[in-house]
């Protein structure tokens, strides 16, 4: 009989040390930044009700995202927001048909991760420095 040398279980370190593919590095934040978005849907409806309810519940809802907390929530779902935009258009892209090969695709991961990296520190730039 034949030994399989495969392993069974996946642990949380083996995909430590597991070398991912940039694309990979690319989608997994994409589906991530969906998933927040569609959450933090919730939270944005409710600030927005709260403003727009009476001046009182604006001056609230602004002294509450002037806490780190509130900061912090304004930096992820705009992060977000700028992540999931940006992987969009890479998947425009590539329905179009560019960026259909592995080399293509991989120019195309990086440039995703890039762009969105600039325009996270430009959002986080805007919540700390841009005030409410």
């Amino acid at each position: 009989m034949k030994q399989d040398s495969r392993p069974i279980n996946v642990s949380v370190t083996d995909l430590a040390v597991f070398k991912w593919p940039i694309m990979a590095i690319a989608s997994i934040p994409h589906r991530v930044s969906g998933a927040l978005l569609f959450f933090g849907v919730g939270f944005m409806l409710f600030a927005l009700d709260m403003s727009l309810s009476s001046e009182a519940g604006f001056e609230t809802m602004k002294s509450l995202m002037a806490t780190p907390v509130g900061m912090f929530v304004t930096w992820v779902l705009l992060s977000c927001l700028a992540y999931h935009f940006v992987a969009g258009f890479k998947h425009l892209a590539m329905d179009m048909g560019i960026a259909e090969t592995l080399e293509g695709a991989q120019i195309a991961s990086a440039t995703t991760l890039f762009l969105s990296a600039i325009l996270i520190g430009l959002a986080a730039l805007w919540v700390i420095w841009g005030g409410f």
